[in-house]
C-alpha cells in the first residue's frame, strides 16, 4: 500500500458540531487532490457527545475517515501527540476541530507538498467568529522561501504554536514519539522546531489558507503556556542550533504584536489578581525594554489605562506587523453582524 503524501489528523473532544464542518470542508476540498494522496485521521478523546455519529455520517458520504476512538479522556497534548503519531503521510497537518481549510488551499497545498523539499509549510491562518466563509479578509498572498530555520520561525512568529498552520515534514522526524512532548500545552512547538532544524528550505505561504474558530479553546494559563513554557522550548533549542539572535527576535516580534492583545483580552475579561502573569512576563523579559514600554502598562496599569494602552498597542502591533487586514476584516464582519442583528430584533 502507497502511503499517502500529507496526513490530516483531526484531534476532537466533545465539540461534534465544529467537527462536522470540518469534516466537511476536508469532504469537498479532496475531490480537488488526487485519490490517495491524502489520509484523514480522527482521533477521538473518549467524547461523550455525538462525535461518533458525525464520524460515520461524514464516512457515509464518501468522506474516507481513518477513526481512532479513546476509551478516556488521555488530555488534550496526548491526544495531538496521538493524532502525530497514528499519521502514515510524508507530511501532517495537524487539524484542530474546530479549524477549517478554506476552498482552494487544500488543492495548493498538496501541489507544494509534491515538491518534496520542505521540512515546515506554514499556512496563514485568520480568525472567525460565526461564517468563516462571510469572514474571509480577502486578498492575494505571496509565497515565501527560506533557506534558515531561525528566520524561517521568526517570519511565523506565533503561527508556530497554532497546531493548524503548520505542516511537518514526518520524515524528518524518524524515530520521535510525540509523546514525549506531552505536559506543557506545545507538542506541536517541538514537532515544528525539530522539523525546522532538520530541513534546507521552508515555505510560509501569506495567502489566508485555515480559518480558525475565534475564542473557542482554554483551560489553560496564558501567561504560562505561551511565556514560560514556550521561552523554555526556545532556550531548549538552542541547544540543537536554533541562534539565539534568532530567538530574541522572535520574541520581540512576540512582544510588538502578540502578547499585547491576549494581555488586552485579559484586562478586559477580569479585574483579578495578575501579579503571577506580570511575575512570568517580567522574569522572562526584564532585560527588554520592549516589555517595560509596550507590555507591562497593560498589565500593570489601573484597568481604564490599561484598556486604553492595550487598544492603542494592539492597533499599532498589528499595522507593523502587516496584520492590519485581518483585524480590520474582523472588525467590519462584527459591525455587520450587530446591524443585521439589530435589524431582526426590530422584525
Amino acid at each position: 500500500m502507497t502511503a499517502p503524501l500529507l496526513s490530516i489528523a483531526i484531534p476532537t473532544y466533545n465539540r461534534a458540531s465544529y467537527l462536522a464542518l470540518t469534516l466537511e470542508q476536508l469532504r469537498t476540498a479532496l475531490s480537488t487532490v488526487a485519490p490517495g494522496s491524502v489520509e484523514v485521521i480522527v482521533s477521538d478523546n473518549g467524547s461523550s457527545d455525538e462525535t461518533p455519529e458525525i464520524v460515520d455520517a461524514a464516512i457515509a458520504r464518501g468522506l474516507r475517515v481513518r477513526s481512532v476512538r479513546n476509551t478516556q479522556n488521555t488530555g488534550s497534548d496526548a491526544n495531538i501527540a496521538q493524532s502525530f503519531n497514528l499519521a502514515m503521510g510524508r507530511y501532517v497537518l495537524i487539524l484542530s476541530d474546530d479549524d477549517v481549510l478554506v476552498p482552494g488551499a487544500l488543492e495548493s497545498l498538496v501541489r507544494h507538498l509534491e515538491q518534496g523539499r520542505f521540512g515546515v509549510v506554514c499556512l496563514q491562518p485568520y480568525g472567525y467568529s460565526d461564517d468563516f466563509e462571510a469572514e474571509y479578509p480577502g486578498g492575494s498572498g505571496q509565497d515565501k522561501i527560506f533557506k534558515d530555520a531561525g528566520a524561517f520561525l521568526v517570519a511565523i512568529g506565533p503561527y508556530i504554536t497554532l497546531i493548524s498552520a503548520c505542516v511537518v515534514d514526518k520524515s524528518l522526524l524518524e524515530g520521535v514519539d510525540a509523546r514525549q512532548f506531552c505536559g506543557g500545552n506545545l507538542v506541536q512547538v517541538h514537532l515544528v522546531i525539530k522539523a525546522a532544524l532538520r530541513a534546507r528550505e521552508h515555505l510560509y505561504s501569506t495567502q489566508y489558507a485555515v480559518a480558525c474558530k475565534r475564542n473557542n479553546s482554554g483551560g489553560y494559563d496564558f501567561s504560562k503556556v505561551f511565556v514560560e513554557e514556550l521561552g523554555r522550548i526556545l532556550d531548549q533549542y538552542t541547544e540543537e542550533g536554533l541562534p539565539i539572535a534568532s530567538v530574541r527576535e522572535f520574541e520581540s516580534h512576540m512582544l510588538l504584536g502578540y502578547y499585547p492583545y491576549y494581555l488586552l483580552r485579559q484586562r478586559l475579561g477580569q479585574t483579578g489578581d495578575l501579579s503571577m502573569t506580570y511575575e512570568r512576563f517580567a522574569k522572562r523579559f526584564k532585560r527588554r525594554a520592549l516589555f517595560w514600554f509596550w507590555v507591562a502598562p497593560i498589565i500593570k496599569l489601573p484597568r481604564p489605562l490599561s484598556i486604553a494602552w492595550g487598544g492603542v498597542a494592539v492597533a499599532i502591533g498589528r499595522v507593523l506587523s502587516g496584520d492590519l487586514r485581518r483585524g480590520a476584516a474582523y472588525a467590519w464582519s462584527r459591525l455587520i453582524l450587530r446591524v443585521f442583528r439589530q435589524q431582526r430584533r426590530r422584525l
